[in-house]
């Protein structure tokens, strides 16, 4: 496949997401322009995330500390691009990720949410919910929602955007988006700024919109199957 061709079918695939994001967002009586797609770039090159960028992508995702640091650092001088960290972030590494990150997504545990704090500028932060009864997965129980959210508003240089979860593997995404939406409802009781939802991926993205999200986090629809290898 040639370069313009492997262009042309990022494009397509760029276009045809947008364009199902604001049909989504219309059957759901919102405005489109209240959603905010992530493109994940997990494991492609930053030369992807500069095609993106020339399409008019301003909000790219990573799930991996040092991938993250690399790609950002290598297009520090691409003005207005925002670097999500939506994976599972290490404490020794917290620091690092205030340098290159907009937002993080997976705020999850105390010694994560400590080390993120800082005197100098504010990271938006986003406490992720264990959606399964699976404890071994990443996210907040439910139960312990409250605790984490005073957790972070207590903390300085974190400002809390919302929630985020994974819809669980086992069952229909609309149901498990609707008790994130639920969630979302109690998060408001004591942050009432703090109403946006990051949820939804290439598969269930549609029903996210439904249930209320804000951001969508979408990699392969977009970027296509990852670089051999990978």
């Amino acid at each position: 496949m040639s370069a313009s061709e492997a262009a042309s079918g990022l494009d397509d695939r760029l276009a045809a997401v947008r364009a199902g994001v604001v049909d989504a967002a219309r059957s759901a009586g919102r405005d489109p322009a209240d959603i905010t797609t992530i493109v994940v770039t997990k494991f492609h090159p930053a030369s992807l995330v500069s095609e993106l960028y020339a399409a008019g992508v301003r909000d790219v995702g990573e799930n991996r500390h040092q991938e993250a640091q690399v790609k950002s650092g290598e297009l520090a001088d691409l003005p207005g691009l925002r670097w999500h960290f939506v994976g599972q972030l290490q404490s020794k590494k917290a620091r690092q990720a205030r340098r290159y990150a907009h937002a993080v997504h997976s705020l999850d545990r105390d010694s994560v949410i400590d080390a993120l704090a800082s005197d100098e500028g504010l990271l938006d932060g986003f406490v992720q919910v264990n959606l399964t009864d699976d404890p071994g997965r990443g996210g907040v129980s439910p139960d312990r929602l409250e605790t984490v959210v005073e957790r972070v508003l207590a903390t300085p240089g974190l400002r809390l955007r919302g929630l985020m979860a994974v819809a669980p593997l086992d069952e229909e995404a609309r149901p498990a988006f609707a008790r994130l939406r639920t969630l979302s409802e109690r998060v408001r009781v004591l942050a009432p700024d703090a109403r946006d939802i990051s949820a939804g991926m290439s598969h269930d993205y549609r029903e996210a919109i439904a249930e209320g999200a804000t951001h969508l986090r979408i990699g392969t629809a977009i970027t296509g199957l990852r670089p051999e290898g990978r």
